[in-house]
Protein backbone atom coordinates (compact mmCIF):
# COMPACT_ATOMS: atom_id res chain seq x y z
CA UNK A 1 0.00 0.00 0.00
CA UNK A 2 0.79 3.66 -1.02
CA UNK A 3 0.31 7.12 0.57
CA UNK A 4 -0.81 9.84 -2.09
CA UNK A 5 0.16 12.71 -0.95
CA UNK A 6 -2.10 15.82 -2.44
CA UNK A 7 -0.90 19.87 -2.17
CA UNK A 8 -4.67 21.86 -1.57
CA UNK A 9 -4.96 24.97 -3.30
CA UNK A 10 -6.85 26.80 -0.59
CA UNK A 11 -5.00 30.17 -0.08
CA UNK A 12 -2.97 29.13 -2.76
CA UNK A 13 -1.81 31.92 -5.93
CA UNK A 14 0.12 31.88 -8.15
CA UNK A 15 1.11 30.04 -11.64
CA UNK A 16 1.00 26.74 -12.59
CA UNK A 17 4.35 25.99 -12.87
CA UNK A 18 5.02 27.41 -9.54
CA UNK A 19 2.26 24.96 -8.13
CA UNK A 20 3.80 22.07 -9.76
CA UNK A 21 7.06 22.93 -8.25
CA UNK A 22 5.27 22.98 -4.65
CA UNK A 23 3.91 19.56 -5.47
CA UNK A 24 7.21 17.82 -6.10
CA UNK A 25 8.90 19.19 -2.96
CA UNK A 26 6.20 18.19 -1.24
CA UNK A 27 6.42 14.63 -2.69
CA UNK A 28 2.72 14.69 -4.33
CA UNK A 29 1.20 13.52 -6.62
CA UNK A 30 -1.50 15.76 -7.08
CA UNK A 31 -3.67 18.86 -6.39
CA UNK A 32 -6.94 19.37 -4.05
CA UNK A 33 -8.86 22.58 -5.07
CA UNK A 34 -12.24 23.62 -5.97
CA UNK A 35 -14.23 22.41 -8.89
CA UNK A 36 -15.08 25.21 -11.44
CA UNK A 37 -18.41 24.72 -12.64
CA UNK A 38 -18.43 27.30 -15.63
CA UNK A 39 -17.42 24.61 -18.47
CA UNK A 40 -14.81 27.51 -20.14
CA UNK A 41 -12.89 28.10 -17.00
CA UNK A 42 -13.03 23.64 -16.19
CA UNK A 43 -11.49 23.37 -19.32
CA UNK A 44 -8.94 25.80 -18.62
CA UNK A 45 -8.15 23.90 -15.59
CA UNK A 46 -7.80 20.44 -17.20
CA UNK A 47 -5.51 22.08 -19.81
CA UNK A 48 -3.42 23.38 -16.67
CA UNK A 49 -3.39 20.04 -15.02
CA UNK A 50 -2.15 17.92 -18.13
CA UNK A 51 0.28 20.53 -19.27
CA UNK A 52 2.00 19.78 -15.22
CA UNK A 53 1.20 16.19 -14.55
CA UNK A 54 -1.06 16.44 -11.76
CA UNK A 55 -3.25 14.64 -10.78
CA UNK A 56 -6.76 16.35 -9.27
CA UNK A 57 -9.12 15.76 -6.15
CA UNK A 58 -11.83 18.18 -6.51
CA UNK A 59 -13.84 19.89 -4.17
CA UNK A 60 -17.66 20.79 -4.67
CA UNK A 61 -20.15 22.55 -2.11
CA UNK A 62 -23.83 21.43 -2.22
CA UNK A 63 -24.86 24.83 -0.51
CA UNK A 64 -22.71 27.26 -2.84
CA UNK A 65 -19.94 27.93 -0.48
CA UNK A 66 -17.98 26.72 2.49
CA UNK A 67 -21.02 27.79 4.56
CA UNK A 68 -24.17 26.80 2.75
CA UNK A 69 -26.97 29.55 1.83
CA UNK A 70 -29.44 29.21 3.95
CA UNK A 71 -32.07 29.51 1.90
CA UNK A 72 -31.43 26.80 -0.29
CA UNK A 73 -33.55 23.83 -0.44
CA UNK A 74 -32.30 20.03 -0.40
CA UNK A 75 -32.59 19.88 -3.94
CA UNK A 76 -30.66 22.89 -4.92
CA UNK A 77 -28.19 20.96 -2.80
CA UNK A 78 -28.94 17.70 -5.34
CA UNK A 79 -28.91 19.82 -8.50
CA UNK A 80 -25.62 21.68 -7.90
CA UNK A 81 -24.11 18.41 -6.95
CA UNK A 82 -25.26 16.65 -10.35
CA UNK A 83 -23.67 20.17 -12.13
CA UNK A 84 -20.32 18.85 -10.20
CA UNK A 85 -20.98 15.14 -11.34
CA UNK A 86 -21.51 16.47 -15.13
CA UNK A 87 -18.27 19.10 -14.75
CA UNK A 88 -16.13 15.67 -13.83
CA UNK A 89 -16.51 14.48 -17.18
CA UNK A 90 -14.57 17.74 -18.32
CA UNK A 91 -11.55 17.56 -15.22
CA UNK A 92 -11.66 13.61 -14.51
CA UNK A 93 -10.66 14.32 -10.91
CA UNK A 94 -9.74 11.29 -9.09
CA UNK A 95 -12.66 11.09 -6.77
CA UNK A 96 -15.10 14.40 -5.93
CA UNK A 97 -14.70 15.79 -2.25
CA UNK A 98 -17.93 17.07 -1.27
CA UNK A 99 -19.14 19.73 1.37
CA UNK A 100 -23.05 18.58 1.59
CA UNK A 101 -25.80 19.50 2.77
CA UNK A 102 -26.87 21.88 6.00
CA UNK A 103 -26.21 21.93 9.53
CA UNK A 104 -29.43 22.91 10.57
CA UNK A 105 -32.01 20.12 8.38
CA UNK A 106 -33.37 17.87 11.32
CA UNK A 107 -31.96 14.12 10.86
CA UNK A 108 -34.75 12.60 8.59
CA UNK A 109 -34.21 15.00 5.75
CA UNK A 110 -29.86 14.37 6.16
CA UNK A 111 -30.68 10.61 5.35
CA UNK A 112 -33.16 11.43 2.43
CA UNK A 113 -30.48 14.37 1.23
CA UNK A 114 -27.62 11.57 1.67
CA UNK A 115 -29.49 8.79 -0.13
CA UNK A 116 -30.67 10.81 -3.39
CA UNK A 117 -27.18 12.04 -3.42
CA UNK A 118 -25.62 8.82 -3.17
CA UNK A 119 -27.84 7.72 -5.56
CA UNK A 120 -26.78 10.78 -8.31
CA UNK A 121 -23.19 9.64 -7.95
CA UNK A 122 -23.82 5.78 -8.29
CA UNK A 123 -25.66 6.89 -11.60
CA UNK A 124 -22.76 9.07 -12.74
CA UNK A 125 -20.03 6.10 -12.02
CA UNK A 126 -18.01 9.29 -9.78
CA UNK A 127 -16.95 8.77 -6.39
CA UNK A 128 -18.51 11.06 -3.82
CA UNK A 129 -16.36 11.49 -0.66
CA UNK A 130 -18.51 13.05 1.83
CA UNK A 131 -16.38 15.56 3.95
CA UNK A 132 -16.96 16.04 7.77
CA UNK A 133 -16.89 19.87 8.15
CA UNK A 134 -18.81 22.15 10.45
CA UNK A 135 -22.00 23.96 8.59
CA UNK A 136 -22.52 21.32 6.52
CA UNK A 137 -24.26 18.16 7.35
CA UNK A 138 -21.71 16.60 8.87
CA UNK A 139 -20.74 19.08 11.27
CA UNK A 140 -20.73 16.25 14.04
CA UNK A 141 -19.46 12.62 14.36
CA UNK A 142 -22.81 11.77 16.05
CA UNK A 143 -25.22 13.18 13.38
CA UNK A 144 -22.57 11.39 11.39
CA UNK A 145 -22.92 7.79 12.98
CA UNK A 146 -26.73 8.04 12.86
CA UNK A 147 -26.21 8.60 9.08
CA UNK A 148 -24.08 5.61 8.70
CA UNK A 149 -26.63 3.05 10.61
CA UNK A 150 -29.30 4.02 7.84
CA UNK A 151 -26.70 4.94 4.85
CA UNK A 152 -23.80 2.74 5.10
CA UNK A 153 -22.93 2.83 1.47
CA UNK A 154 -21.62 6.48 2.24
CA UNK A 155 -17.98 7.29 2.39
CA UNK A 156 -16.38 10.01 3.45
CA UNK A 157 -13.52 12.41 3.73
CA UNK A 158 -11.79 12.66 7.49
CA UNK A 159 -11.02 16.04 8.72
CA UNK A 160 -11.50 15.51 12.22
CA UNK A 161 -10.38 19.14 13.21
CA UNK A 162 -13.70 19.85 13.00
CA UNK A 163 -15.38 17.46 15.37
CA UNK A 164 -12.85 18.17 17.68
CA UNK A 165 -13.66 21.98 17.95
CA UNK A 166 -17.82 20.90 17.52
CA UNK A 167 -17.11 18.52 21.20
CA UNK A 168 -14.72 20.67 22.55
CA UNK A 169 -12.16 17.87 22.58
CA UNK A 170 -10.52 15.28 22.06
CA UNK A 171 -12.34 12.24 21.08
CA UNK A 172 -10.37 9.83 23.08
CA UNK A 173 -12.53 8.96 25.48
CA UNK A 174 -13.50 5.36 25.60
CA UNK A 175 -16.92 6.16 24.73
CA UNK A 176 -16.04 8.03 21.58
CA UNK A 177 -15.81 4.74 19.06
CA UNK A 178 -15.31 6.26 15.39
CA UNK A 179 -15.02 2.67 13.74
CA UNK A 180 -18.41 2.67 11.71
CA UNK A 181 -17.05 6.29 10.51
CA UNK A 182 -13.05 5.11 10.50
CA UNK A 183 -14.36 2.08 8.32
CA UNK A 184 -15.92 4.25 5.61
CA UNK A 185 -13.24 6.56 5.12
CA UNK A 186 -11.83 7.21 1.62
CA UNK A 187 -9.94 10.22 2.00
CA UNK A 188 -7.89 12.21 4.84
CA UNK A 189 -7.47 15.89 5.17
CA UNK A 190 -4.53 16.35 7.47
CA UNK A 191 -4.78 19.38 9.85
CA UNK A 192 -4.62 19.90 13.62
CA UNK A 193 -7.18 21.00 15.41
CA UNK A 194 -8.04 21.77 19.34
CA UNK A 195 -10.54 22.19 21.77
CA UNK A 196 -11.24 25.85 20.65
CA UNK A 197 -9.96 25.93 17.06
CA UNK A 198 -9.55 24.18 13.68
CA UNK A 199 -6.06 24.53 13.56
CA UNK A 200 -3.15 24.96 15.90
CA UNK A 201 -1.36 28.22 15.61
CA UNK A 202 1.71 25.58 14.84
CA UNK A 203 1.97 21.84 14.67
CA UNK A 204 5.07 21.63 15.77
CA UNK A 205 4.41 23.31 19.40
CA UNK A 206 5.09 21.09 22.36
CA UNK A 207 1.86 22.44 24.13
CA UNK A 208 -0.33 20.32 21.10
CA UNK A 209 2.12 17.18 21.16
CA UNK A 210 -1.13 16.02 22.65
CA UNK A 211 -3.66 16.94 19.89
CA UNK A 212 -1.06 15.74 16.94
CA UNK A 213 -1.00 12.61 18.59
CA UNK A 214 -4.45 12.01 18.45
CA UNK A 215 -4.96 13.57 15.25
CA UNK A 216 -1.93 11.06 13.74
CA UNK A 217 -3.91 7.97 15.27
CA UNK A 218 -7.26 8.57 13.58
CA UNK A 219 -5.13 9.01 10.44
CA UNK A 220 -3.10 5.64 11.39
CA UNK A 221 -6.34 3.83 12.32
CA UNK A 222 -7.92 5.14 8.43
CA UNK A 223 -4.72 3.47 7.17
CA UNK A 224 -5.46 0.18 8.65
CA UNK A 225 -8.83 0.23 7.51
CA UNK A 226 -7.83 0.81 3.94
CA UNK A 227 -5.21 -2.03 3.99
CA UNK A 228 -7.82 -3.98 5.45
CA UNK A 229 -10.99 -2.93 2.30
CA UNK A 230 -7.98 -3.75 0.26
CA UNK A 231 -6.75 -0.32 -0.75
CA UNK A 232 -4.01 -0.05 -2.68
CA UNK A 233 -3.18 3.51 -1.90
CA UNK A 234 -4.63 5.96 0.49
CA UNK A 235 -4.82 9.67 -0.24
CA UNK A 236 -3.91 12.70 2.33
CA UNK A 237 -3.90 16.59 2.07
CA UNK A 238 -1.94 18.49 4.04
CA UNK A 239 -5.19 21.31 4.43
CA UNK A 240 -3.45 24.21 6.96
CA UNK A 241 -5.43 27.10 5.94
CA UNK A 242 -6.12 30.99 5.74
CA UNK A 243 -9.22 32.79 6.26
CA UNK A 244 -9.44 33.29 10.07
CA UNK A 245 -7.06 29.61 10.50
CA UNK A 246 -3.83 30.85 10.45
CA UNK A 247 -3.44 32.42 13.86
CA UNK A 248 -2.75 36.18 13.48
CA UNK A 249 -0.97 38.41 16.21
CA UNK A 250 -3.17 41.44 17.42
CA UNK A 251 -3.23 44.26 15.52
CA UNK A 252 -0.24 43.83 13.28
CA UNK A 253 -2.32 40.82 11.76
CA UNK A 254 1.01 39.11 10.73
CA UNK A 255 0.85 35.36 10.77
CA UNK A 256 2.30 33.49 13.09
CA UNK A 257 3.27 30.84 10.76
CA UNK A 258 3.86 30.35 7.06
CA UNK A 259 1.05 28.41 5.94
CA UNK A 260 3.00 26.33 2.74
CA UNK A 261 5.79 25.62 5.84
CA UNK A 262 2.91 24.24 7.53
CA UNK A 263 1.51 22.25 4.83
CA UNK A 264 4.88 21.38 3.41
CA UNK A 265 6.02 20.33 7.29
CA UNK A 266 3.18 18.02 7.44
CA UNK A 267 3.47 16.29 4.40
CA UNK A 268 6.62 15.40 5.56
CA UNK A 269 5.42 14.72 8.97
CA UNK A 270 2.80 12.14 7.57
CA UNK A 271 5.26 10.56 5.22
CA UNK A 272 7.69 9.45 7.52
CA UNK A 273 4.61 8.49 9.89
CA UNK A 274 3.55 6.36 7.01
CA UNK A 275 6.75 4.97 6.22
CA UNK A 276 6.91 3.71 9.90
CA UNK A 277 4.06 2.53 9.81
CA UNK A 278 4.05 0.05 6.64
CA UNK A 279 7.65 -0.82 8.22
CA UNK A 280 6.09 -2.05 11.40
CA UNK A 281 4.22 -4.44 9.25
CA UNK A 282 6.58 -5.88 7.11
CA UNK A 283 8.46 -6.56 10.52
CA UNK A 284 5.37 -8.39 11.87
CA UNK A 285 4.91 -10.35 8.77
Amino acid sequence: MKLDLFKSLWGWQGDWSHCAEQVRQMGATGVEARMPLNGTEARTMAHNLKQQGLQYIAVVFTGGDVVPDQGWKAQQHLDRLQLALDTAGILQPRFLNVLAGNDRWPLAQQVDFFGRAQVLADVAGVVCSFETHRGSSLYSPWVTLALIEQLPQLRFTADISHWVVVCERLLNDAQDDLQPFIDRVHHTQARVGYDQGPQVPHVQAPEYAKELAFHQQVWQAIWVSHRARGYHGSTLTPEFGPDGYTHLLPFTRMPVADLWDLNLGMAQTQRRHFDAWIDTLQESA
